[in-house]
């Protein structure tokens, strides 16, 4: 029968992110106690080179504090729940810029025991999917909010938690309402549409800004088929924002994506089909709604 722990060492080894468990406390140096492939491929140091060694220099920003003798620096500029971005040395010399969040691992005393790193090439947070930026503020601020709860969700998901996926919702008449009458009255519309959405949101879901004239929400939908038939109740919510402008009555529909992660889904991945989606419901006419990945979109009921 296959031990626990070897079990436990493929479930980590088969992350898409790279992993090391460090073995001290902030006194002492900081052992290492595992590295897996993905740590590895990113930085050509391998298990045998690392375990049961301290961290050498080159990786020190790993630990978010830059070594004492390396050009190598750590940025902790990065939004907290996102990670700082970190530049440490390949094995063969060259420079790798990471994302990296640190763990304290403690023992059921409270105790600190020791260290996770999870951390990822910076090219793939720099490349996360976004709605088109507007002058709002606050959309900046909802977009970082929503990162941070998808990111924790699929920390959670590879670790056994809940399924979820995600809705990318475009407001079909926003562009030209923004054209034509303004940023007034599209910002109008828009918390129109937000508030009706917001009625037909399940318990622990969130929604938020996704960009200038979209929206994200999160939802806790186990299929790809419930997570489908929730967006065409949302759709058909969006429909009765009514809304008028100076006499103006005009009608709102919205495109959607939807996109269900799985245990190897990264957040860029997970927003990128997403997206995807949403723009195959965009180009079908709007009103739609599209499944990723390869779905037909289709009218909502």
């Amino acid at each position: 029968m296959t031990d626990r722990v070897d079990l436990f060492e493929a479930a980590i080894d088969s992350l898409p992110e790279g992993l090391a468990l460090l073995h001290g406390d902030s006194d002492g140096p900081f052992e290492v106690m595992f590295w897996n492939q993905a740590a590895v491929a990113i930085t050509g140091h391998t298990a045998v080179d690392l375990v049961g060694r301290a961290l050498p220099d080159n990786l020190g920003p790993l630990l978010g504090e830059a070594p004492s003798h390396d050009e190598t620096t750590a940025d902790p500029s990065v939004h907290p729940g996102r990670g700082f971005l970190a530049r440490v040395r390949h094995k063969l010399g060259h420079e790798v810029s990471v994302i990296v969040r640190n763990l304290v691992l403690r023992d059921p005393l409270g105790q600190r025991i020791g260290s996770g790193i999870l951390f990822h090439p910076a090219d793939q947070f720099d490349a996360l999917p976004r709605g088109e930026a507007g002058e709002d503020e606050s959309v900046d601020s909802s977009q970082a909010e929503l990162e941070d709860r998808l990111q924790d969700l699929i920390d959670d998901h590879i670790r056994g938690g809940p399924p979820f996926g995600v809705l990318w919702i475009s407001v079909d008449q926003a562009h030209d309402l923004r054209k034509t009458h303004g940023a007034g009255a599209c910002e109008t519309m828009l918390a129109k549409v937000e508030k009706a959405l917001a009625q037909g949101l399940r318990p622990a879901e969130y929604l938020g800004r996704w960009g200038e004239d979209e929206f994200l929400v999160i939802s806790h939908e186990r299929t790809p088929a419930m997570l489908a038939a929730h967006a065409q109740k949302l759709a058909g919510l969006a429909r009765t924002a009514d809304f008028r402008w100076w006499g103006d009555r005009i009608s709102v529909t919205v495109s959607i994506g939807a996109a269900q992660a799985d245990k190897t889904t990264t957040l860029p991945d997970l927003l990128g089909q997403a997206r995807s989606a949403m723009t195959s419901s965009s180009l079908a006419g709007g009103n739609q709604i599209t499944s990723a990945p390869g779905g037909d979109a289709c009218l909502p009921s």
